[in-house]
């Protein structure tokens, strides 16, 4: 007697949209990186699953694709967040992948989730390119209009400076 396929729901998956995936881009060694875990998450797959597939596939993630965080960076990501259960209890630490470790993820997992997934992710790598961008002409137009006029613009050109920093996010506050 065949044994019949048993369907596992998944519990409501993150939806992939800009916002969603913005705020899972870091910034790690100089590069923008994803980490497994949140790779895993949108990819609807276990993390161990993720991490197992790449392992099997170690030739097709060099060392600019992918890396494995060490102690202290993954230590300095989960004091950044305030949920204390951050990255959970983990036997290794997480791999972090550059936008070219993630298009290539999506030659190792090849579910129809894992193509959407990869696709809104490459989007939101080139709408972040973008945005960096953007503000770096701005800053090079800003340059170029000071040196054109005198100090008495001095003061409207800082304040426009301090515009473009990007304000701290307030902390939470815990308590009464």
């Amino acid at each position: 007697m065949p044994k019949k396929a048993r369907i596992v729901a998944v519990a409501s998956a993150p939806a992939v949209t800009l916002a969603n995936l913005e705020h899972r881009i870091l910034f790690l060694r100089g590069q923008k990186v994803m980490l497994s875990s949140d790779l895993a998450e949108l990819y609807e797959v276990q993390a161990k699953v993720l991490n197992q597939s790449v392992k099997r596939n170690l030739d097709r993630f060099p060392e600019d694709f992918m890396f494995a965080l060490t102690a202290e960076e993954f230590t300095n990501l989960k004091s950044q967040f305030v949920t204390s259960s951050w990255g959970g209890s983990r036997r290794s630490l997480p791999y972090a992948f550059t936008e070219q470790g993630v298009a290539m993820l999506s030659s190792v997992l090849r579910s129809p989730r894992a193509v959407q997934v990869n696709i809104a992710i490459m989007r939101a790598f080139v709408k972040l390119r973008e945005m960096l961008s953007e503000h770096r002409e701005l800053a090079r137009k800003l340059d170029k209009m000071e040196k054109r006029y005198d100090a008495q613009f001095k003061a409207v050109f800082d304040a426009i400076r301090e515009l473009m920093i990007p304000p701290d996010k307030p902390k939470k506050k815990i308590g009464f």
